[in-house]
């Protein structure tokens, strides 16, 4: 399996960038993320937003391989148990997968990339903002194949 984070925004607060670090130095090199940072487009008063989200999903598609299974972040999609994260993991890793997840701006992902996508995964009901998402995502990846492997991190 080849996992790789997409996510908007490029200048991370320094406690994003050690909290996304932390769980990434205890997975081990077969699921090891990737992460591709998009920058954001720029967003003006008179802007829509729209047209933010569609440029950054320009550029989040150019990103992918027409191979790769696509995880889009979306408050409309399936939420999830981590045990069935844990299950999807394995699964993943079986069959080779390359995965994408893809992680929005400020605004949210366009609609382009969530059409693309081969599941829409919702982690809150809540709004979350998406320098906190790329934590909470390393923390359930991390889980997830804790889970797998019977490691104690998951109680």
């Amino acid at each position: 399996m080849q996992l790789t984070i997409i996510g908007v925004g490029s200048r991370m607060p320094g406690w994003v960038a050690s909290g996304f670090e932390e769980y990434r130095r205890r997975l081990p090199k077969p699921i090891l993320p990737h992460l591709i940072e998009i920058p954001l487009a720029n967003r003006q008063k008179n802007q829509n937003a729209i047209s933010a989200k569609e440029k950054e999903g320009a550029a989040i598609l150019k990103k992918l391989d027409d191979r790769d299974y696509v995880v889009a972040l979306d408050i409309s999609g399936q939420s999830m148990k981590t045990i069935e994260l844990a299950d999807k993991l394995l699964r993943w890793q079986e069959e080779a997968l390359k995965i994408s997840i893809l992680i929005g701006g400020p605004d949210g992902i366009c609609e382009t990339c969530l059409s693309r996508a081969d599941l829409l995964w919702s982690l809150s009901d809540l709004t979350l903002p998406h320098t906190l998402v790329r934590v909470m995502i390393m923390e359930q990846i991390y889980r997830a194949w804790s889970i797998n492997i019977r490691h104690p991190y998951h109680r």
